[in-house]
């Protein structure tokens, strides 16, 4: 049996849009497993973009179980939920086990303005312990660094700035942060949305590349149908509601 990284059991998310409840995700239940190049696809407003949001601990569910790399996360939430410390220890958790298994790239990009390709690539392993990088030694950080900015093709630019760059390198810039503390599973919103078709599908082609390459599960939000030809795992939403789960032999 192929080795589950995530997991959700009947999750569902309601939100309050003045005082009227929406419905954004209803008992959504799937795996993903380790190594996947996944693809959860929709329209605008499908829920696909919260599901991707619960997946990393960035949002919670209203309902449902979600299982992380063999971690019940939500499990026992009512005790640790209450106020003050109790509370505070739970967000803890919820931080560490982000720093563990997820990384991030964001169609926005998300970098740094004041710092340089380098250093924002290297800026997570800056905030805090992550359990797969602690080992290393200040020497292996560098270099695992440098190896992550040559291998998006940026060896070149390493003391540009992000203003320096164009969307294309901006990205690979955030492909490379992502990928530097060694998280399990990278989750990717609309990676391709704010680049014209030669750079995404360049970016495209590079995190593929590095899927095969490293084992990293890779998760999208899109409705970009490009990632979804290309992926091994596609789920499909419509009002909240998973319409198809496929995966599909490479």
């Amino acid at each position: 049996m192929d080795a589950t990284i995530a997991e959700f059991v009947q999750v569902s998310k309601v939100y309050q849009i003045e005082k009227v409840p929406l419905q954004a995700v209803c008992n959504a239940s799937f795996t993903i497993r380790k190594g996947e190049f996944a693809a959860i696809s929709g329209p605008s407003g499908s829920g696909k973009s919260t599901i991707l949001n619960i997946m990393g601990l960035i949002d919670l569910p209203t309902g449902g179980t979600v299982i992380l790399n063999g971690t019940d996360v939500y499990a026992g939430k009512n005790s640790v939920m209450d106020k003050g410390r109790v509370k505070g220890a739970f967000e803890h958790f919820l931080t560490d086990m982000r720093r563990q298994n997820v990384g991030f790239i964001f169609q926005t990009f998300n970098l740094i303005p004041v710092l340089n390709v380098r250093e924002n690539v290297a800026l997570p392993l800056s905030l805090g312990k992550n359990g797969n990088t602690d080992s290393m030694t200040k020497k292996e950080r560098d270099e695992w660094v440098d190896f992550l900015i040559d291998r998006v093709g940026l060896s070149g630019w390493k003391k540009h700035t992000p203003a320096e760059l164009s969307g294309g390198q901006r990205q690979r810039v955030a492909i490379a942060r992502a990928l530097v503390t060694k998280a399990p599973m990278i989750l990717a919103d609309e990676p391709t949305a704010n680049l014209d078709s030669k750079n995404g599908d360049q970016i495209l082609a590079l995190m593929r590349s590095l899927n095969a390459e490293t084992g990293t599960t890779f998760v999208f939000s899109t409705h970009d149908a490009k990632i979804v030809s290309m992926a091994d795992h596609v789920i499909t939403l419509k009002d909240g509601v998973i319409q198809k789960d496929e995966r599909i032999p490479r």
